[in-house]
């Protein structure tokens, strides 16, 4: 598992004061980055697309909840994708949103994914995290 914290900035915010519903992809993206770096050594090593995100808001978020942490652990891999877990939480524990998502490693020459590697999947095999 990985984890940043993150500090909720006013650009964050919508017209109703709560943290805009796209942000929040921004905050996963930046867990699973560091996983990524967690992983592999550096947030460079490990070239990755995102192919689908689904995320279920549990509570709000506004400015005043200042820093917040979002953590991100493998759940799952197939032949060329990886399956994600994020959460985010308030800095008193609260639950404010889960996410399950689905990267893929780019292939360097052109579009689309490739197969993990051999050494990926040693990787990513033992960073799952079973609920």
């Amino acid at each position: 598992m990985s984890e940043v914290r993150l500090t909720i900035r006013w650009s964050d915010m919508d017209a109703f004061g709560h943290v805009n519903n796209g942000v929040y992809l921004n905050y996963l993206e930046e867990a699973r980055d560091r996983l990524s770096e967690d992983l592999f050594g550096s947030k460079d090593a490990w070239d990755f697309v995102l192919a689908h995100v689904g995320i279920d808001f549990r509570d709000q978020l506004t400015q005043a909840d200042g820093v917040i942490t979002v953590r991100s652990e493998v759940s799952g891999l197939g032949t060329s994708s990886v399956r994600t877990r994020e959460r985010i939480y308030k800095a008193d524990g609260t639950l404010a949103a889960e996410a399950e998502s689905v990267i893929v490693p780019r292939n360097a020459q052109g579009n689309g994914s490739r197969p993990l590697t051999p050494e990926e999947r040693r990787v990513i095999e033992a960073a799952i995290v079973t609920e």
